[in-house]
């Protein structure tokens, strides 16, 4: 066999999975919209999923005219830093960057220290300084299978399009929001001034990107003015992995703060997880990569009541992955207003 610039990794596998390389020519065509000699960034794990997912988007990127190169590093947790050679990658300023990680892209360890700045606005990612500053494009896929992939992302996107325009004019429109479910559920975010986020897989210009799968409009509730009670009863992302919660996470909110946890296991694990976000915040500041201040609002905020997203993906249904949870209400915490949670 011949090997050239154009080869494919279909030309190489005995096996090729074709609604998986149907999936990604969606995902190239209509939600990126590749064009020709665009350089597309591909950082990826060694992980059968991902990589398989990563392999596929390549050839479609080729097919579209595109210059795809993939880049794989070890497995990386919320906690974790990505490695340097990867955000050396990022930096290159690709037209497009893609994370199917098989968990997180991975901090940026240089830039939490030294923050990228663009007039007022800072970042502590290189992706999220380009990706916002709309020099590049990009989807993230946290924790994707090939099947959820090969499921939800060939949909009908014109019409999630309109649906999550409605949805955001109400939230943008709104004061308030409650939330209410049969599981306990009962909590009120304030919403005055916030501005909701629409990830409607239209990912076709600069600045422009979100998850894939797609289909969700999010709002970062007001600052100290969301209280009440939250029952999680679908499933959870955590530094462990993904989980389906069994017994329901019943959660007190006091000023934006998840004051208390109880339920089973995953109460715990919850539990676990904050406590962990909050020390490695801490300890970062001993080590001197944060300054004291910084290091004290980190270590607040990892029970900070982050987001309120409405999943619209009609394909989607609740497993042990969030990304294939979009079909429901979803109550998320974020260590700062950006989408580093979903990265």
């Amino acid at each position: 066999m011949t090997v050239d610039a154009d080869s494919k990794f279909a030309d190489m596998d005995e096996v090729v999975d074709r609604e998986l390389s149907r999936a990604a020519k969606v995902a190239a065509e209509e939600v990126l919209a590749v064009k020709k000699d665009e350089a597309a960034l591909i950082i990826t794990n060694p992980e059968t999923n991902v990589y398989s997912i990563s392999k596929a988007m390549y050839d479609a990127i080729l097919d579209c005219g595109g210059k795809p190169t993939i880049m794989l590093q070890p497995f990386k947790t919320q906690l974790d830093y990505a490695d340097k050679n990867v955000i050396g990658a990022i930096k290159a300023n690709p037209d497009i960057c893609i994370s199917l990680s098989a968990e997180k892209l991975g901090k940026d360890e240089a830039a939490i220290k030294d923050h990228y700045k663009a007039g007022e606005q800072e970042y502590d990612h290189i992706f999220d300084y380009l990706f916002r500053e709309k020099k590049m494009r990009a989807f993230w896929s946290p924790s994707v299978t090939a099947g959820m992939f090969k499921k939800t992302v060939p949909i009908d996107y014109p019409r999630l399009r309109r649906e999550c325009e409605d949805i955001k004019a109400i939230l943008d429109r709104a004061v308030s929001v409650r939330v209410t479910s049969d599981k306990g559920t009962d909590v009120v975010l304030g919403l005055l001034g916030r501005e909701a986020q629409s990830d409607d897989g239209d990912f076709r210009a600069p600045g422009q990107g979100g998850n894939l799968p797609a289909g969700e409009v999010y709002i970062s509730p007001e600052l100290g003015n969301s209280n009440g009670t939250i029952a999680f009863d679908g499933s959870i992302s955590l530094p462990v992995g993904d989980l389906v919660i069994k017994d329901p996470i019943i959660a007190t909110v006091k000023d934006n703060y998840v004051t208390d946890l109880s339920g089973g296991e995953e109460a715990s694990e919850l539990e676990e997880a904050l406590t962990s976000g909050r020390d490695s915040a801490l300890e970062m500041v001993s080590q001197g990569k944060l300054d004291p201040a910084e290091g004290d609002e980190y270590a607040k905020n990892s029970r900070n009541l982050g987001e309120l997203g409405i999943g619209l993906n009609r394909k989607a249904e609740i497993v042990g992955n969030m990304l294939d949870a979009n079909d429901s209400r979803e109550i998320q915490g974020r260590d700062r207003e950006d989408d580093n949670g979903k990265r």
